[in-house]
């Protein structure tokens, strides 16, 4: 079994932990960054296979947003460059192989969710909810390593077969009353969240351009199917998209590519701003019947997001109102406690804040007493553990979810990487 050691990226990382004054962020730092490798990572079929950490499934989000602190690396590092494309492969695989599936198991075992009442099951499937940003992350990644190594290797066959898979898949669902998916879940241990209405089909939505997703980056049912925070995710995606596939040679499908992404931005600017007393901001979800939610929840996608993900600048006055929203009450998951403040997650108890929010609040600032303020605060709610988790008590962080949670600590990670001058 290939084992990734990674040698040289782990003394390029403690050299530059040397530049963290503060000894607890440096510990913490250290840690997080090396979670995912050393704590989440095995293979199948001779790839990498990457778990969220407490639940022994690869989501195609989590696996793709977990290793992004490497990429920086990947270049001076084969082990690190062999570990994401490998990862990235792996990804690709799935998708082609079923691409409504957002966590696969790491051999066809059939463990997971296969209670689930809906169209197909595969025992390499853990659960089959059909979220828009799982269908993109592993594009996005092959864009980012490909900026950072030049290695055109990322762009294989299984690539292309994964792209025109998702291409078909997102057309579909530009108009959801044609799409053969249906997920619904009963039984101990099954949420409201965990299903759709409208017998497993999902709420009604009217052409808009965007792309329906039937659950939420959190895995929650979404409540009008355009979730824009995907979408933008989506429109940013079909860009990298559209680069591999020209690499490849492919340009009918990077045109298709292209396409979609400009009937998203068109879909995103008439149906996904809400104007309120004058005021216009983005909306969360939206049905293209007139119907508009705002909030935002701490999972990536979302609405703070949106510089991250690389779909507006953080200047952006636009972003800059609806994030001034975000930090407020006006969105309903947004805590403040005696220990911190921050978004949280209809996913968790009200009154969590997730290091994940805590975190893209920091990556898309550009107020340092903002920043400083948000690390502390990461510091001070890891309640002794030395890394991140899922959501914490605003007011008690020893109250927490999920103590193995790697995507929240490459969150850290990379927000420590990004704000160097903020922890001296």
């Amino acid at each position: 079994m290939q084992t990734y050691r990674c040698e040289k990226m782990r003394k390029a990382v403690g050299e530059f932990a040397e530049n963290i004054g503060d000894p607890r962020l440096r510990e913490m730092y250290l840690k997080c960054f090396f979670s995912t490798l050393d704590t989440t990572l095995s293979e199948s079929e001779g790839l990498p296979f990457v778990v969220t950490g407490d639940i022994p499934a690869m989501w195609l989000r989590d696996s793709a947003a977990q290793v992004l602190q490497y990429i920086p690396y990947a270049a001076k590092c084969e082990e690190t460059a062999d570990l994401i494309r490998g990862l990235a492969e792996r990804q690709f695989r799935f998708i082609a192989l079923d691409p409504y599936a957002n966590a696969f198991n790491r051999e066809p075992n059939g463990k997971g969710h296969t209670g689930d009442i809906c169209d197909a099951y595969s025992p390499w499937v853990w659960e089959r909810k059909y979220e828009l940003d799982s269908l993109m992350f592993p594009f996005w990644l092959a864009q980012k390593y490909y900026e950072s190594t030049q290695d055109s290797r990322i762009y294989s066959l299984a690539y292309e077969a994964a792209a025109k898979t998702a291409l078909n898949v997102m057309t579909t669902e530009q108009r959801p009353e044609s799409s053969p998916y249906r997920h619904r879940r009963y039984g101990a241990g099954a949420h409201i969240t965990d299903t759709l209405i409208n017998c497993g089909k999902g709420g009604v939505c009217g052409y808009t351009g965007m792309i329906r997703s039937a659950y939420r980056p959190s895995d929650d049912a979404c409540v009008f199917g355009f979730n824009v925070p995907e979408n933008m995710f989506a429109y940013v995606s079909l860009g990298c998209m559209a680069e591999g596939l020209n690499k490849l040679g492919n340009t009918a499908d990077a045109a298709r590519a292209e396409k979609l992404r400009g009937e998203v931005k068109s879909g995103i600017e008439k149906f996904g701003i809400i104007n309120e007393d004058g005021e216009t901001f983005y909306a969360y979800e939206a049905d293209g019947l007139g119907n508009a939610l705002f909030m935002d929840d701490a999972n990536v996608p979302s609405l703070m997001a949106a510089p991250f993900m690389g779909f507006c600048p953080p200047d952006d006055a636009l972003y800059l109102r609806t994030r001034k929203k975000i930090l407020s009450h006006r969105n309903p998951y947004w805590f403040e406690g005696s220990a911190a403040c921050g978004v949280g997650s209809p996913h968790t108890p009200d009154g969590y804040v997730w290091h994940i929010g805590l975190c893209v609040q920091a990556l898309t600032s550009q107020d340092e007493n903002e920043i400083r303020t948000v690390l502390q605060m990461l510091r001070d709610t890891d309640a002794g553990t030395g890394c991140m988790h899922e959501g914490f008590d605003c007011d008690d962080p020893r109250n927490y979810t999920r103590p193995w949670f790697a995507w929240a600590n490459s969150m850290f990670a990379l927000c420590a990487a990004k704000n160097t001058e903020a922890l001296r």
